[in-house]
C-alpha cells in the first residue's frame, strides 16, 4: 500500500482535510483496497511530518464518513462497505456540480445556457458506463 501522502503546509486547506482528501482520492481509485489497513496514526505523523493530533483528527472524520473503520487494539482500516466509493463518488460529484454552477453564475449564464453545455460536453465525451446499482434511478 502506497502511505506517501503530499501535504502542504503553505495551502489553505488545513492539514488533517489535506489527508482526509488523500486518503479518499486513494480510496476512490482503488489503490486501497477495502480491507486494507491504513498506516497507524504515529507513522503517518511521522512519515508526514504533522502532528499526531492532525492525523488523529483526519482518521475521525474520515471514520464519520464511513470511508475508514477503526477497531480497537488492531488499526484503522479502509471500510468494507461498498457503499463507501459510492458515496464518495457521490458527494464529490455534488461538491463538482456546485462548483459548475457557481462557475455559471460568474459567468452570467442562464439554466438553458448551462445544460446547452452539458449536453455539448456530453455528446463530445465517450459514453457513459451505466450505474452498477439497479436501485439508483436514472433520468430517462
Amino acid at each position: 500500500m502506497d502511505t506517501d501522502l503530499l501535504l502542504s503546509p503553505h495551502s489553505i486547506t488545513p492539514m488533517y482535510a489535506q489527508i482526509m482528501e488523500q486518503v479518499i482520492a486513494k480510496v476512490m481509485a482503488g489503490a486501497w483496497k477495502a480491507g486494507a489497513p491504513l498506516p497507524s496514526i504515529r507513522e503517518l505523523a511521522a512519515g508526514s511530518r504533522v502532528s499526531v493530533i492532525t492525523v488523529k483528527r483526519a482518521y475521525l472524520e474520515l471514520e464519520r464518513a464511513g470511508v475508514i473503520v477503526t477497531r480497537q487494539g488492531k488499526g484503522s482500516f479502509v471500510a468494507e462497505t461498498l457503499d463507501a466509493t459510492q458515496t464518495l463518488a457521490a458527494q464529490e460529484f455534488q461538491s463538482q456540480l456546485a462548483g459548475l454552477l457557481e462557475a455559471a453564475r460568474k459567468l452570467g449564464l442562464d439554466g438553458r445556457q448551462v445544460l446547452d453545455r452539458v449536453e455539448q460536453a456530453l455528446s463530445s465525451e465517450p459514453a457513459m458506463p451505466k450505474p452498477t446499482n439497479p436501485d439508483r434511478r436514472t433520468p430517462e
